[in-house]
């Protein structure tokens, strides 16, 4: 065999033993040798089949923005207590509505805001009415003064507005429902003394508010029916001679009031 070709090939293949022996340049995937984790340079996300049956997979404060956006605008928009004054008219229905006369009333009350809508509301409202009753038979008149007192608790519920136009949304409605005592003091012309009675009643009614100066103060007006049932309002009212008038004190209240509030 050739010399030269010989030393030719003796050249080639301890080239080729050097370059076998030299490491991979960086940026070069070496094949023969292991490579690094793929967690130093990259990291790689995990997902779990499990999660898309997770309600709490993708977590989202959605709610508690929307409870801290209403908590923000009742501290900015919101009223915590109302004192206020309240006078109209209280009329009755049924048996009282023919013997007693629709006489004016006023009265007092406070409430209290749990938020924008909700407000639990204490009253007081006081009124003096004139009746006349007379006799079935002889024609015999009998004339007196009834003055009736009731303390009420209600709960208020405020109507959203948002979706009536502008105009109206001013007058801020209302609904109002609770419960209410009522006192009933007779007192009759010329005789001595008093008689007096009360019952447990509920009442319901509607209302309008108006704001003043900035939502400091309002004014408006509540329309309420009261539904109360005396002991005695089955009992035909007889004069003191035992002599029948044929009328009985039953049938329920209403008031129609104007309200001047402070909110603080």
């Amino acid at each position: 065999m050739n010399v030269s070709l010989l030393n030719k090939i003796a050249s080639f293949v301890v080239l080729l033993g050097l370059t076998a022996a030299l490491p991979a340049r960086a940026g070069e995937f070496n094949l023969s040798g292991p490579s690094e984790p793929p967690d130093s340079q990259y990291r790689l996300a995990q997902f779990d089949a499990d999660d898309t049956y997770d309600p709490f997979a993708d977590y989202s404060e959605f709610d508690e923005a929307q409870e801290e956006e209403a908590d923000i605008n009742f501290f900015r928009n919101g009223r915590f207590v109302t004192v206020g004054f309240m006078g109209g008219l209280r009329g009755f229905t049924g048996g009282m509505g023919s013997l007693y006369q629709t006489s004016p009333g006023f009265g007092l009350y406070l409430a209290y805001f749990f938020d924008l809508r909700f407000a639990l509301q204490f009253s007081f409202l006081t009124s003096d009415h004139k009746f006349q009753i007379k006799s079935a038979s002889s024609g015999i008149r009998q004339t007196g003064n009834v003055g009736i007192t009731s303390f009420g608790i209600d709960m208020k519920y405020y109507l959203n507005t948002q979706n009536v136009t502008k105009g109206l949304a001013k007058f801020n409605p209302y609904i109002i429902a609770g419960f209410t005592r009522v006192d009933r003091t007779t007192n009759l012309a010329g005789v001595q003394g008093f008689g007096k009675e009360g019952a447990m009643g509920f009442d319901a009614g509607v209302g309008i508010e108006l704001p003043l100066l900035r939502n400091k103060m309002y004014f408006g007006g509540q329309l309420m029916y009261q539904m109360v049932n005396f002991q005695n309002e089955n009992t035909q009212i007889r004069f003191k001679d035992n002599e029948a008038t044929g009328k009985y004190p039953n049938g329920d209240t209403y008031t129609m009031l104007g309200v001047l509030g402070v909110n603080f």
